[in-house]
């Protein structure tokens, strides 16, 4: 099993490590030294102000670059929002559901973008159609929502200004769900990063109240900075140049799965950011992991969580500690020796999918029994 030293640096999703934001102890104190004349700079007394220039925030050119930044950002985003609407969903064609999108607004009024696969039998995201078409032909329904800056989502890509409001538009986006399907029984599903949401999620009563139980495949929960100083430094980053992105780090792309095919698909598919991950986006994945690994042991929402033991962008010892100390009364772990970061795109997807379709039918099972 992969130790924490080898883990990948993070490019999208989450790792062991964040990618580092300060390279080398020479670039900390450069850093360091530049912070320190910059408060200096504060503390001299201010001359009477002069007319708006260039640097002035509120002057006509800084106001026109600000209006061309966000009309790029718009830009981007209509174009991956086209992308998405764009993909057939229905995997290879014979998929015995009906598919959709719509657009959902989060608690931020930010438009997500959301697709849907129902089975045509019942009532009840892109990359994800296939293992959507084996919950469906065992008559589950799916909802898939693109976070803000993924996807077809509003936002620059690959920001995310608060993992916070991405945990609160999953419980309105739960909310809406409950509203639609109340009697149906209802499971949520997170992976790498995307884990990490789910389960904070899950630790707020209302939330845990409307799921029967969650599924986290690859959950980023041991997430550490390449250097301690790293750490140190990132809140301040993060509030100064929260959009920047470090260059230079995973130009080969991390390894997610054995499949060739699926490594080409990955890295090529214009709708997932593979990029250098952005200071604000890396901070935020810190700053969740560490709030999770204080309160593993207060999780009492049942859940089954899967790894992968080769797996090099996030650790499953984690998930076995995770396992270990939480309070659930129905949790179940399963750890895939060999197996690498992406479950549901691994040669061995189809038996993944199946495992996580028997453990809610074994949940649903145990409920019934108990009624």
């Amino acid at each position: 099993m992969s130790s924490a030293a080898e883990m990948e640096p993070l490019t999208s999703g989450a790792s062991n490590r964040i990618i580092p934001i300060i390279k080398t102890l020479r670039t900390a104190v450069l850093f360091l030294q530049s912070l320190f004349l910059a408060v200096l700079l504060l503390l001299l007394p201010r001359r009477r102000a002069a007319p708006a220039t260039d640097s002035d925030p509120h002057s006509p050119k800084k106001s026109a670059r600000r209006r061309s930044l966000w009309r790029l950002e718009e830009e981007d985003t209509l174009r991956r929002r086209a992308l998405a609407e764009g993909i057939d969903m229905t995997g290879d064609g014979d998929c015995q559901c009906r598919w959709n999108t719509f657009l959902f607004y989060g608690v931020r009024r930010n438009a997500l973008f959301v697709r849907s696969w129902l089975p045509e039998t019942g009532e009840m995201n892109g990359r994800y159609a296939q293992f959507a078409k084996q919950l469906t032909s065992q008559n589950f329904g799916v909802y898939a929502m693109d976070w803000i800056g993924h996807g077809g989502s509003d936002g620059l890509h690959g920001y995310v200004p608060s993992l916070d409001h991405v945990v609160a538009d999953t419980g309105a986006f739960l909310e809406k769900i409950k509203l639609e399907y109340p009697e149906l029984p209802c499971f949520l599903f997170g992976h790498s990063t995307g884990g990490a949401v789910v389960l904070k999620a899950a630790t707020y009563p209302h939330i845990e109240g409307m799921l029967e139980g969650i599924i986290l495949t690859s959950p980023a929960l041991c997430v550490k900075p390449a250097h301690p100083l790293v750490g140190a430094v990132a809140p301040i980053f993060s509030v100064v140049v929260p959009k920047f992105q470090f260059k230079g780090a995973n130009k080969r792309g991390i390894p997610v799965s054995r499949d060739p095919a699926a490594i080409i698909a990955k890295y090529s598919d214009p709708l997932v950011y593979t990029g250098p991950i952005r200071v604000r986006t890396g901070h935020e994945i810190l700053r969740i992991s560490s709030y999770l690994l204080r309160n593993f042991g207060s999780v009492t929402i049942p859940f089954f969580v899967l790894h992968g033991t080769a797996d090099k962008v996030t650790d499953p010892l984690a998930s076995r500690d995770l396992y270990d100390v939480a309070a659930s009364k129905f949790k179940d772990i399963k750890l895939y020796d060999g197996f690498l970061h992406d479950l549901l795109f691994e040669p061995e997807r189809e038996e993944i999918g199946q495992d996580i379709i028997d453990w809610m039918e074994k949940k649903l099972g145990a409920q019934s029994e108990q009624i």
